[in-house]
C-alpha cells in the first residue's frame, strides 16, 4: 500500500456534486492531484504501466465525516471512558480510530470535541506523516456552560464575556473551528437533552469571535429553543437537531446553515441498550428522543435544508469507520442515494470550507478517491466496503483482487 496509482479506468464516476454519473470512464492521478477525468476510450497513456481495471466498480470522492470524536472508540459507557482515560491512552485510541476511519473510506474528518487538545495534535501528526489517518479538522475543546453537556471534554464558560474568552482561547490553541453547546445532551449525566443552555447573547458572542477569526462554528443543538437560538446567532451548522420545526428550518435556509444529523448515534444506543452495558440513564434519554430525531431529519430533507454527513463516531457502539451506515440510515429516512453521497462529499467539504481541495472528482482537486463495488446509487450499502481508498494520491487501503488491480499497477 502507498504506491502511486496513475490511471483508474473502466469505472462509473460519481463526482460528488450530484451530476449525472460518467460511465465507462477513467481518472488520471498525477502526484497528489486529479489530472484528468473523461471517457476511458480517450484516457491518456501511462508510460510506467500503473493502471487499475475498475470494471464493475464506481469511483467517488473520499468521504468526509463531519462529526466524530477520535479519542473514543464506541465503548458502551463513553462518559466513563473519557473520565478514566489518561492522555496517552486517549491518544492511542485516537491513532487507532484515525486509521480505522481511513481504511473505511473517510479521507477527511471533523473532530467535534476532545480533551487536552488531543485531536489537534492528531491533526498535526497526520499532516506530518507520523500516523495514517484522514486529514483532521478539530474543534479542540467544546465550549459549554458550567456543568453543561460535554463539560468533561470542554471549556466551561458563563455569560458573554466568559464565552468570548473561551472561544478566543480555543482559537489561540489552534482550533480549526469552534464547537458550542446550545442544549443538553444524551451522554452527559444529569443533563436533559432538550434543556436550553447557552442563552442567545452567549451564542452571539461565540459566533462573533469565531467568525472574526475566520473559523466556522458548529453548535450541538437538540431542543427546539436551543436550535433556534443557535441559528439566530448565526451558527454555521446544527449538530443532531432533534427538534426542528418550520421556523427553525426557515432560519437555517435563510442563513445557509447546515444540519449534521448523526442518525446512527441514537440508533445504536437504542439498538444495543442495557443488554450491551450502556448505562440506564443514556438508554432512557436515547429512547425518548429517537422518534423526534427521525421526524426532524425528514423535515430537513423535505425543506431542502443543507445536510452534511456525520456519525458522532466514538459514542456507544458507534465505532469509527461506519459513515456508510449513516448514509444508509439517511436513505432509509427519506434522502435519495445521490443526495446522501453529496452529503458525505461536496456538501461536507463546503461546510468544512475545504471544497477547493476535496469533496468532488474534478481536475485539480486532491486525489481523495473511493472505489466501491457495484452501484451505490442502486444500493447505498456498496459504500460499506471500499475496494480501494486513496488519499492525496496515495493508496491507503486496497482490497482489489489481483486480476482487477492488474499486474501493471505494481510496476515501478
Amino acid at each position: 500500500m502507498g504506491e502511486s496509482i496513475r490511471l483508474i479506468r473502466d469505472v462509473t464516476v460519481i463526482d460528488g456534486l450530484g451530476g449525472e454519473p460518467l460511465r465507462d470512464a477513467a481518472v488520471l492521478v498525477e502526484g497528489d492531484r486529479i489530472a484528468w477525468v473523461g471517457p476511458a476510450a480517450h484516457a491518456p497513456g501511462v508510460g510506467d504501466g500503473r493502471v487499475v481495471d475498475g470494471r464493475g466498480h464506481s469511483l467517488l470522492p473520499g468521504m468526509i465525516n463531519c462529526h466524530a470524536h477520535l479519542c473514543n472508540d464506541g465503548a458502551a459507557d463513553l462518559f466513563a471512558q473519557v473520565v478514566n482515560d489518561t492522555v496517552p491512552i486517549a491518544t492511542i485510541r485516537a491513532v487507532l480510530n484515525a486509521r480505522l476511519a481511513l481504511e473505511a473510506g473517510v479521507t477527511t474528518i471533523r473532530d467535534c470535541g476532545a480533551a487536552s487538545q488531543i485531536a489537534l495534535e492528531i491533526a498535526k501528526a497526520v499532516d506530518q506523516g507520523l500516523i495514517e489517518g484522514p486529514r483532521v479538522r478539530a474543534a479542540g475543546r467544546v465550549v459549554t456552560m458550567t456543568g453543561g453537556h460535554g463539560h468533561f471534554i470542554g471549556r466551561e464558560a458563563d455569560g458573554p464575556d466568559e464565552v468570548r474568552k473561551a472561544v478566543r482561547a480555543e482559537i489561540k490553541g489552534g482550533a480549526h473551528f469552534i464547537k458550542v453547546m446550545a442544549t443538553g445532551g444524551v451522554l452527559t449525566p444529569g443533563v436533559d437533552p432538550s434543556q436550553t443552555t447557552f442563552q442567545p447573547e452567549e451564542l452571539r458572542a461565540a459566533v462573533e469571535e469565531a467568525h472574526k477569526a475566520g473559523r466556522p462554528i458548529a453548535s450541538h443543538a437538540i431542543g427546539n429553543r436551543g436550535i433556534k437560538n443557535a441559528l439566530e446567532a448565526g451558527i454555521d451548522s446544527v449538530e443532531h437537531g432533534f427538534y426542528l420545526d418550520d421556523e427553525a428550518v426557515n432560519l437555517a435556509l435563510k442563513n445557509d446553515a447546515y444540519m449534521v444529523p448523526t442518525l446512527i448515534a441514537v440508533d445504536q444506543i437504542v439498538s444495543n441498550g442495557l443488554a450491551r452495558g450502556i448505562p440506564e440513564w443514556v438508554v432512557r434519554k436515547a429512547e425518548s428522543e429517537a422518534g423526534h430525531h427521525r421526524e426532524s431529519f425528514a423535515l430537513a430533507v423535505r425543506s431542502g435544508m443543507r445536510i452534511a454527513a456525520g456519525t458522532d463516531a466514538g459514542t456507544p457502539f458507534n465505532p469509527h469507520g461506519d459513515l456508510a451506515l449513516e448514509l444508509a440510515k439517511m436513505v432509509e429516512f427519506g434522502l435519495g442515494e445521490m443526495a446522501a453521497i453529496v452529503a458525505a462529499t461536496s456538501s461536507a467539504a463546503r461546510l468544512l470550507r475545504m471544497d477547493h481541495l476535496v469533496g468532488s472528482v474534478q481536475v485539480g482537486k486532491l486525489a481523495d478517491l473511493l472505489l466501491v463495488p457495484g452501484d451505490p446509487l442502486a444500493d447505498i450499502g456498496a459504500m460499506r466496503l471500499p475496494a480501494m481508498v486513496m488519499k492525496a494520491g496515495r493508496v491507503a487501503a486496497d482490497r482489489l483482487a489481483p486480476a482487477a488491480a492488474g499486474a501493471g499497477r505494481l510496476a515501478g
